[in-house]
């Protein structure tokens, strides 16, 4: 199948994201560090730091989305509760930035991001939750999997026992 190597691309996709967007965050906080520059009167140390800070965080979170995404590939299961949470807020990220890189960086940059998307909506998607269980009996069968007693109703008829005619429904 295609699922773990999809996976597998998407978890080395998100890690080599986590590493570039903390490496460019903190080259501009070096940069507005060394040029003193300032936005709007906000203090120059506070853009650097703030820019240093947004990118560890911005890379940890993708870090985090590349766990999740190798987790599915080395366990070839679909993702349960917070690692599916996880994957679905990179496929949302991954929208908007891409929205916000046409006007800002070009359409290269969104047809990247593009790709990404659709490489993390393809890894939940073949991951879906939507089959049952591998042992599972068929969905047309009587609860409690007794369905030869579901065919000795349906048989039957909806007639009363005394064998007239069948009840009047109940509005």
């Amino acid at each position: 199948m295609v699922r773990r190597p999809v996976a597998a691309v998407v978890a080395i996709v998100l890690f080599g994201e986590a590493i570039g967007i903390a490496l460019l965050n903190w080259f501009l906080g070096v940069i507005a560090d060394r040029q003193d520059m300032s936005l709007a009167g906000i203090d120059p140390d506070t853009m650097a730091t703030s820019s240093k800070a947004g990118g560890v965080v911005f890379g940890l979170y993708f870090a985090l989305c590349g766990v999740a995404a190798l987790l599915i590939a080395l366990r070839d299961r679909a993702p349960s509760g917070f690692w599916r949470i996880v994957l679905i807020s990179a496929a949302v990220v991954h929208g908007l930035l891409g929205a916000l890189t046409v006007g800002l960086v070009g359409w290269s940059a969104f047809a990247y991001m593009m790709v990404v998307f659709g490489l993390i909506l393809l890894t939940l998607m073949m991951y879906d939750r939507g089959q049952g269980p591998a042992g599972a009996p068929p969905a047309d069968s009587a609860p409690g999997g007794d369905t030869e007693g579901a065919r000795k109703d349906t048989a039957q008829g909806d007639a009363p026992e005394g064998g007239g005619a069948p009840a009047p429904a109940a509005s």
